[in-house]
């Protein structure tokens, strides 16, 4: 298959603290994202081991599937409002999606 520039969309992964789940899911709706999966998610980082075996420390898994523009504004703001006092990671891929239509 090969790949065709109207198909290539940013992958937003975003590992933080499931307190702040329903903040973000408003802040990802108005940001402009189609859709978003989140899961629960355990690991080791900087600050400690997080496991999802308890609301206060458990760590959910947020992907987003958008475009260039959406991914920016996401990623600035999350940066600017959660970086400082929530454990936070984000990375961004480039995807092919077989579906354009709906990112």
């Amino acid at each position: 298959m090969s790949l065709a520039n109207d198909r290539i969309r940013k992958l937003l992964t975003i590992v933080t603290e499931g307190a702040i789940e329903s903040a973000l899911v408003r802040d990802l709706d108005r940001l402009g994202a189609h859709g978003y999966t989140i899961t629960e998610a355990r690991g080791k980082g900087r600050r400690g081991v997080r496991n999802a075996g308890w609301d206060a420390s458990s760590n959910i898994r947020i992907e987003v599937v958008c475009n260039d523009d959406t991914a920016a504004a996401i990623a600035a703001h999350l940066q600017a409002q959660y970086y400082d006092n929530y454990a936070m990671i984000l990375w961004a891929s480039e995807v092919e999606v077989l579906r354009p239509e709906k990112f």
